[in-house]
């Protein structure tokens, strides 16, 4: 009867201690305060898309460093493609030397980002591929997907799908309508270097605003963009720049001093959320950014609620 009894205790000693450290691994994982959190629900799928046919920025590394890190711990299970083409077709590189496209943009791509692109780093983005995620997030530059491609996303995103983008996401596809009138606008211009500005708060209630206070200051590079497919009468306004704590100079100077920061939009039964920050890798490491970039994911698969109602359309 005393074995029996040792054997027990020491097996409920077991079981608590394993309870304790699943509950410490739980209490270690990296959590901003006053964001949803997973807790017994199933993870959202967030494929991060970094393919960038024109300019490499090099805080595509931190994105993936930083989604890896926090995207658990906030109801996201997260995959990264760096390379969406195809690894096979052949182009000529600096010196006219015919290469695989991979080979060739990998170089490329690691004298950015000092991060190789293997073939675990591919994907392609289409119906089938699609269905194995629930947002997609473009940091991109030039054309990560094919036109064909394209529609599948748009078909994807209309029948309950979610697309976000992240800074040059708005730097990606000008050939391509579909796209802007998909993310909903596209970059015109920026000022040199880093722009400190303060933030115009316009829906303090959405999830992707709840990281500022109206007036608060940030520095990143500031984008301005293009007056078409960007319009108020199509976009909630999330963020926008106090115009007057922006200088964009006389090229870049819109007629309506418009300088939209952050927006969200409904496509069919789907979601669009973008922001235009993200260009300095300190960004990615700023809680605030990371929070506003996790309220406007979680809003995009329906993790938390917020308004898309056209801003041109609220009463004021």
């Amino acid at each position: 009867m005393r074995r029996r009894t040792f054997a027990f205790g020491m097996l409920a000693a077991g079981f608590s201690l394993a309870v304790l450290a699943a509950c410490q691994a739980d209490q270690d994982a990296p959590r901003l305060d006053g964001a949803a959190s997973s807790g017994t629900r199933a993870a959202k799928r967030l494929l991060l898309v970094t393919h960038s046919g024109g300019f490499i920025h090099a805080s595509v590394a931190t994105a993936e460093e930083v989604l890896k890190q926090i995207g658990p711990a906030h109801g996201f299970e997260v995959t990264c493609w760096r390379f969406t083409g195809d690894p096979e077709s052949k182009v000529k590189d600096k010196s006219g030397r015919e290469r695989s496209a991979l080979e060739v943009y990998a170089e490329r791509f690691r004298g950015s980002t000092r991060l190789p692109v293997e073939r675990e780093h591919c994907g392609r983005i289409n119906k089938q591929t699609l269905k194995n995620f629930d947002v997609v997030l473009f940091f991109t530059t030039g054309n990560p997907v094919t036109k064909e491609e394209l529609n599948d996303l748009r078909e994807w995103v209309r029948a309950g799908g979610a697309l976000a983008g992240t800074h040059c996401a708005t730097d990606t596809l000008y050939t391509e309508s579909v796209y802007g009138d998909l993310i909903g606008a596209y970059f015109r211009g920026h000022p040199p270097g880093l722009q400190k500005i303060r933030i115009r708060v316009e829906d303090p209630k959405h999830p992707a605003a709840a990281a500022f206070t109206d007036g608060e200051e940030f520095q990143d590079e500031m984008y301005v963009f293009r007056d078409q497919p960007f319009s108020r009468d199509r976009l909630h306004i999330i963020l926008s720049i106090d115009p007057a704590s922006f200088n964009p100079g006389k090229n870049l100077t819109r007629a309506d001093n418009d300088y939209a920061i952050s927006w969200c939009r409904r496509e069919g039964q789907g979601r669009v959320f973008y922001t235009s920050f993200g260009h300095d890798p300190k960004v990615w490491k700023d809680p605030r950014f990371q929070k506003h970039l996790l309220g406007g994911l979680q809003w995009a698969v329906g993790l938390l609620p917020g308004d898309d109602t056209p801003s041109s359309k609220l009463k004021r």
